[in-house]
């Protein structure tokens, strides 16, 4: 192959995923082959076509292992993208990068766990405090005081948003009440027909204050995958590819996991500006020519910070844009039409990313007429990805 620049270069052509339970009643690596294959049937491939994988640092299906299973005769690439949440489009940007540069030519981009019925990340874990490198020196410092789950961490943060902006809990509130009427019109998602009111998020009880269980996403079972190739090659596959015009990493001053307690400014996401700037300047695009935002909404208070850090709204304007109703589906920013990680599943962004390819293809469940431009972005708290995707 020859070299490309990286912007426009690459693009997916297949996605796949399993269904999204609570106990998914078979192992890791059968739900990461499962939905590799439904990924690449969707694109009209083999795995003899594959020859790069990507994936979390936290995933454990090795890539040997899942080659194996699907009998891909041989890898020229394999890479892993770290923390956590944050890897999501970055697994997209590394396989672009690999298609981009002549590396590989089909790159499946997989993440597949048993979150609930497994091994819990919601769950306080004593071995992130102990691990034997700096991840765990830094983890040393807040687990002792209590800060030793994501909802703790994050509920700091949250506490000080609401502290310099004026927002109250309704306003983190009216994002969960949004994704949630969105998955419930979404028949995969875990949620479809279970909506939730202002009421409803204000009864569910705390879970670290200021945040209510119903400002944490869930707990899945489940696993998604996406096959990268050059924007070329999709266009004569069997879908609509989805071009990516943009993939951006970032990491902020001062960074920690989940909340950078040093910074001078707690309750922002600077991190995400990073991604933000690089997306807009690879793009050429404008905030104003997003179609749909598929946003990370791991904790609803995050999703506020990321539409002033994306330059949606101004810092702490976030909740007046979204009491306007500009998030609905026929607002000026669609939010998560799939029902996001609130609503649909938690696979650590994957599945929002599916869903950017389903709206450019015109073929989601709660599609938006004539979406042609898709932001997605990655966890926040942590170094963090994003992507924008335009029809082919």
């Amino acid at each position: 192959m020859t070299a490309r620049a990286l912007p426009g270069a690459a693009a997916i052509a297949g996605i796949g995923a399993t269904e999204f339970s609570k106990d998914s009643g078979r192992s890791e690596l059968r739900l990461a082959v499962e939905a590799v294959s439904a990924a690449l049937a969707d694109a009209g491939l083999t795995p003899g076509d594959v020859d790069g994988l990507v994936t979390f640092t936290m995933d454990g299906n090795a890539e040997i292992a899942v080659a194996r299973e699907l009998r891909i005769p041989e890898l020229t690439f394999f890479s892993r993208v770290h923390y956590g949440g944050g890897a999501a489009a970055a697994t997209v940007q590394q396989a672009a990068m690999a298609i981009a540069t002549g590396v590989a030519d089909v790159v499946v981009a997989y993440r597949a766990f048993n979150e609930r019925s497994g091994h819990r990340y919601g769950q306080v874990s004593s071995a992130a405090a102990q691990q034997v490198n700096t991840s765990g020196i830094d983890n040393g410092y807040h687990y002792p005081v209590g800060l030793a789950t994501p909802a703790a961490t994050v509920a700091m943060v949250a506490q000080r948003y609401l502290h310099v902006y004026g927002a109250t809990s309704e306003d983190f509130g009216r994002v969960a009440v949004t994704v949630r009427k969105h998955a419930a019109t979404n028949p995969n998602a875990w949620f479809h027909g279970k909506p939730i009111t202002l009421e409803d998020h204000q009864a569910s009880r705390w879970v670290a204050e200021p945040l209510h269980l119903l400002d944490c996403c869930q707990e899945s079972d489940g696993g998604v995958a996406l096959v990268v190739t050059s924007a070329e090659r999709a266009r004569d596959l069997r879908r609509p590819p989805a071009v990516i015009a943009a993939a951006a990493q970032g990491s902020g001053p001062d960074q920690y996991i989940m909340t950078s307690y040093y910074r001078d400014e707690l309750a922002a996401l600077p991190e995400m500006g990073v991604v933000g700037r690089q997306l807009w300047q690879q793009s050429g695009l404008a905030r104003s020519d997003v179609d749909v935002a598929v946003l990370y909404d791991h904790f609803t208070p995050y999703v506020l910070m990321q539409l002033e850090e994306l330059g949606f709204c101004g810092r702490g304007e976030a909740k007046d844009f979204i009491a306007d109703g500009h998030l609905e589906l026929d607002g000026s920013v669609p939010l998560n039409p799939h029902g996001g990680q609130l609503g649909e599943a938690y696979i650590h962004g994957m599945n929002g990313i599916a869903e950017a390819v389903r709206q450019i293809r015109g073929t989601a469940a709660n599609q938006v007429p004539g979406a042609r431009n898709v932001l997605v972005t990655a966890g926040t708290g942590v170094p963090t990805s994003g992507l924008v995707l335009t029809a082919g």
